[in-house]
């Protein structure tokens, strides 16, 4: 069965499900003191799914897969992003690995 919308993609709602994960971790009070880690891991959590949206409508498969690897990178971005927080001490190390969990898979 293909899907007839984006939102019908596993890998969307995944991507949907750990950029709201996301979200929430950014909303301590220690990332609103790092202004600039906290940008840089809610721009990079954000474009996963929305580059997975972007390339949903693309007239073919090939350039389908160019914006999923770019999401890819992405995904590799946030899970930088969340080492370093982990690293300030902003995550848990149960955190840190449930939400990298998320962007591996």
């Amino acid at each position: 069965m293909c899907a007839k919308c984006v939102e019908e993609l596993q890998v969307y709602q995944k991507a949907l499900d750990a950029a709201d994960a996301v979200s929430a971790i950014l909303k301590r009070s220690c990332f609103q003191s790092d202004r600039k880690l906290r940008d840089q891991l809610a721009d990079s959590s954000d474009a996963v799914p929305a580059l997975i949206a972007d390339g949903f409508p693309q007239s073919t498969d090939r350039f389908f897969a160019q914006f999923l690897y770019r999401s890819k990178g992405e995904s590799s971005e946030t899970r930088t992003h969340l080492r370093i927080a982990k690293g300030r001490d902003y995550l848990a190390e149960t955190e840190y690995v449930e939400l990298c969990d998320r962007y591996n898979e």
